[in-house]
């Protein structure tokens, strides 16, 4: 039954074009933290066939398998643009905050109930990176710890959404480096905020000494 199910997974690949050159542009190396497959992973070389019909490897992004990418592109297909913006893309997916807002004040800001199969998959994403070493790891481990375990995996889900929708229409490959860099800026503008609460309260922030 798995065997015939891989088979017929692969024919339908088959259907999509190729969007990479893959003599020019191999698929790329695994990354550490991808090495171990799924156990529901197709006995075929999925992540192969997703590269060539998205033209990015798309598991390179911590949290993502190919298992997920699989989801996205049965419930949406090979491209983003009907999605005008990673915003857009994320709203139709239900991962954004459904703010209500009643006289300048807002009443609720919980997302909206959208049956999806990627918005899941993506959660569940989310949640496996809850000890990965990287930049999307430290953020879902800050979501976590500022609002809640439910809360910290939406959050994350819809920042991969956004991952997702710029690299698939963009075509680049995922930088750890450029995501690493806004959360250095989100910090340091939260450590503004917090030093100027603080000299309104009359209060004067000094970092910790760290002891060796």
């Amino acid at each position: 039954m798995i065997a015939e199910c891989d088979t017929q997974i692969a024919a339908f690949l088959r259907g999509f074009e190729s969007r990479v050159d893959l003599a020019t542009a191999p698929l790329p190396a695994r990354t550490t933290s991808h090495v171990r497959p799924q156990r529901n992973e197709p006995q075929f070389d999925l992540r192969g066939e997703l590269y060539r019909i998205l033209g990015v490897d798309l598991t390179q992004v911590p949290g993502l398998q190919s298992t997920t990418i699989s989801t996205f592109l049965s419930e949406v297909g090979s491209s983003v643009e009907r999605f005008a913006t990673p915003k857009h893309f994320a709203s139709w997916l239900g991962l954004c905050p459904d703010n209500r807002v009643t006289g300048g004040r807002v009443l609720s800001a919980a997302t909206r109930d959208v049956k999806s199969r990627t918005a899941y998959a993506l959660r569940m994403a989310a949640q496996a990176l809850h000890r990965s070493q990287s930049a999307l790891g430290d953020f879902f481990r800050r979501m976590k710890a500022w609002l809640g375990a439910p809360e910290a995996i939406t959050a994350t889900a819809h920042k991969l959404a956004r991952i997702l929708h710029h690299l698939i229409k963009h075509r680049c490959p995922y930088d750890a480096s450029v995501f690493a860099q806004e959360e250095e800026l989100h910090r340091k503008r939260r450590e503004k905020n917090l030093r100027k609460q603080a000299a309104l309260c009359g209060f004067q922030l000094t970092p910790l000494q760290c002891n060796d």
